[in-house]
C-alpha cells in the first residue's frame, strides 16, 4: 500500500488533516471489504521532542535518521503509510520518495497551506505541545515549499487552513488506483548478489567527492564540475561545501542504496551526482 507524505510550516494541521485521511482510508477500506490497515507515524508517537529541532546539526539529524528508519520499517504493499510531520526539507522528501519506489508502491504528498502569521497564532496557543517562538521563525524559514514538477513531490495535494474538506477522492485516486511507477536504477530492490557490491559503490562515490573537493579547491565561487565516470556534472553553490557535508551526503545515498544491486557502477554515479544536485543547493 502507498506512502502519503503531509508537509507544511509547524503548526498548520497537518495532524488533523493526517487523522482525517486515516479515518477516510480505514472506512472506505471497509466499505470495500478491503484487508488493508491504514497507519500514521509521527514525532510524538516515535518519541521526538520538539527541542530537538533547535539543533540541526545533531538532533535535527538523530530526529530525522528516526522517522526514516520507522518509515523503512512500516512500509509495506499491504499498509497504507501516513507520515505526518513538516517534511520541510526537500531532500528529506526525496529519501522518502526513494522508499517507496523502491518497493514499487506509490506515493503522494499532502501540503497544508497556511499564512505564517495564521501558524504562529496557532502555535503560540498550545502552551504545551507547541514550538518555542525562536525554533519556529527558524523552521518556516528553512521551509522547502513542495513543487509538483519535481518527481518527489508529485503527485501533490494542497490543502488550506481554512478548506473545509480535503481532497479525499483525488488522494486515493492516486494511491490506490493509479500503478506505481516502476522502480528505476535509482531505487531499484534487488538481494545483494555481488559480494563487492557495497565495495564498488562506495569506490565510486568517494571518487566523485575526490573529484569535486579537487575541483572547489582551484574554483572558489561553485559552478559546475565535470565528472569523468559520466557525463553529468555536479553544480556547486557559491558558498564551500565542507567535507563532513560531503561525507553525509555520501553516507545517506549509500545507506539509502547499500542493499540494492545497482550493477553498473556508471549508472550509479549518474545518480549519486543527481543526489549531490539535489541536496548540495538546497
Amino acid at each position: 500500500m502507498p506512502l502519503i507524505v503531509m508537509c507544511g510550516f509547524p503548526s498548520s494541521g497537518k495532524t488533523s488533516r493526517s487523522t482525517q485521511i486515516m479515518q477516510y482510508f480505514i472506512d472506505r477500506f471497509n466499505n470495500e471489504n478491503k484487508p488493508n490497515s491504514v497507519l500514521l507515524i509521527n514525532d510524538e508517537s516515535l518519541g521526538i521532542s520538539k527541542d530537538s529541532y533547535k539543533d540541526t546539526r545533531l538532533e535535527e539529524k538523530k530526529s530525522r535518521g528516526t522517522l526514516i528508519s520507522a518509515v523503512e520499517r512500516m512500509i509495506s504493499k499491504d499498509d497504507l503509510l501516513i507520515v505526518d510531520g513538516m517534511n520541510y526539507i526537500k531532500g528529506f522528501r526525496y529519501q522518502l520518495y526513494c522508499i517507496a519506489r523502491a518497493i514499487g508502491t506509490p506515493h503522494c504528498v499532502v501540503y497544508c497551506g497556511i499564512p505564517v502569521e495564521i501558524a504562529k497564532e496557532w502555535n503560540s496557543k498550545r502552551v504545551e505541545s507547541g514550538y518555542d517562538t525562536t525554533v519556529f521563525d527558524e523552521l518556516v524559514s528553512r521551509f522547502e515549499e513542495p513543487d509538483d514538477r519535481n518527481r518527489w513531490d508529485s503527485p501533490l495535494f494542497t490543502v488550506f487552513y481554512n478548506d473545509e474538506a480535503v481532497p479525499f477522492d483525488g488522494i486515493w485516486d492516486a494511491v490506490i488506483n493509479k500503478k506505481a511507477k516502476p522502480p528505476n536504477l535509482s531505487t531499484v530492490s534487488k538481494p545483494v548478489s555481488e559480494t563487492n557490491y557495497l565495495y564498488e559503490l562506495e569506490k565510486t562515490t568517494q571518487d566523485i567527492i575526490n573529484e569535486v573537493l579537487d575541483a572547489q579547491k582551484h574554483n572558489v565561487g561553485g559552478g559546475a564540475v565535470k565528472i569523468s565516470r559520466t557525463n553529468r556534472t555536479v553544480n556547486l553553490p557559491s558558498r564551500t561545501i565542507t567535507l563532513s557535508e560531503f561525507r553525509r551526503l555520501r553516507r545517506q545515498f549509500t545507506n539509502i542504496n547499500k542493499m540494492h544491486t545497482l550493477l553498473d557502477m556508471d549508472r550509479v554515479a549518474e545518480l549519486f551526482v543527481e543526489y549531490l544536485n539535489t541536496n548540495i543547493n538546497r
